[in-house]
């Protein structure tokens, strides 16, 4: 495929991140503007969506002139404009699809659709070139996927979760544990003060699925926890943390592994929010070294929502010309597989 010279504005609104971006040539962050909305949502303990809503509403505009102006392009000079269409909150997509459909309207500049999985995994790219074949493990609060990658935009799920997403039992738990919200990196830094000397479950399910389960062993925490208080006795938070991280890691390190060897690929990519968890990136990294893998993880700054993610995802939609038109629409449930 032949590349152009591309300069994709980017638009990122699925939760609770409004973000605009400007990427040149699906590698260069001219900039990134990131307006998080974490302190909002903290005190109802978990994201609420008519709040996301309308705190996208008050910042979009705001946030892509900051993104232009930092960036130092005029609107003129952009060749097309990237959006989240999905997965995420129905209500969160909805404005940035409509801020990036006013700007296309008004200045002609192509619209284009993006998955935010396949913005979360084009992350990797915007710090190295992909090497293709390879495989991706998707790591978030909504995704736990293992996808297989041949090309640009060619996508095949190799397993995935059959119920909750590590991100989601991670918060889960940690509302178990009475954490403050976001429970993943609360879990995460009470990790590193404890030790995994707690029993708890790994769900391996049929003997060559690469899919994943994680809601038995939120399950197992609940009764942990259930029990202890029954007989007035004193959960060790740090080991609990432990040893449900542990229990969580083992399950995703092995499982890319196995992936990576029944694809036959020698690049393994990390990508999503649970990516920034620490105890993933040393443990992922260390046996990758052992297993002789090329494994590629996106800089922290990365990890979360972002729209320069969406942009690079964007721009080499816009190398094949595989533009939206006006009746584009937040599809909550968008599949990465066409």
């Amino acid at each position: 495929m032949k590349k152009k010279q591309s300069l994709v504005l980017g638009i990122e609104t699925s939760c609770d991140e409004t973000s605009a971006a400007v990427v040149l040539n699906g590698t260069d962050v001219l900039s990134n503007i990131i307006s998080s909305q974490m302190d909002v949502h903290r005190r109802f303990g978990g994201v609420v969506p008519e709040v996301a809503s309308r705190r996208h509403v008050e910042r979009m505009t705001l946030i892509i002139e900051e993104a232009l102006t930092k960036a130092n392009v005029d609107l003129s000079e952009l060749d097309a404009i990237a959006v989240t269409q999905g997965p995420g909150l129905v209500g969160a997509l909805l404005i940035g699809v409509a801020a990036a459909k006013a700007l296309s309207f008004a200045t002609s500049i192509p619209l284009i659709g993006v998955h935010h999985i396949a913005g979360h995994i084009y992350a990797n790219h915007l710090v190295k070139p992909l090497q293709f074949p390879l495989v991706a493990l998707v790591v978030s609060g909504g995704h736990t996927e293992l996808i297989y990658m041949e090309k640009h935009n060619h996508f095949v799920h190799l397993g995935r979760t059959r119920d909750d997403a590590a991100g989601e039992a991670f918060d889960k738990v940690a509302r178990l544990m009475g954490l403050p919200y976001p429970g993943g990196p609360q879990i995460d830094r009470l990790a590193t003060q404890g030790s995994p000397s707690y029993d708890l479950p790994r769900a391996w399910l049929e003997s060559d699925s690469l899919d994943f389960s994680f809601s038995g062993l939120k399950s197992s925490v609940m009764q942990l926890i259930q029990k202890a208080e029954g007989r007035n006795e004193k959960i060790n938070e740090a080991d609990l943390a432990a040893s449900f991280q542990q229990a969580v890691l083992d399950v995703l390190v092995e499982k890319s592994i196995r992936a990576v060897k029944k694809a036959g690929v020698k690049q393994l990519l990390l990508a999503g929010g649970v990516s920034a968890n620490s105890g993933l990136r040393v443990q992922l990294a260390n046996r990758c070294e052992q297993e002789r893998i090329d494994l590629r993880i996106p800089p922290l700054e990365l990890c979360t929502d972002n729209a320069a993610m969406i942009a690079a995802a964007g721009t080499y939609l816009f190398y094949e010309g595989k533009f939206a038109n006006l009746s584009l629409n937040a599809d909550p449930n968008l599949s990465l597989i066409n």
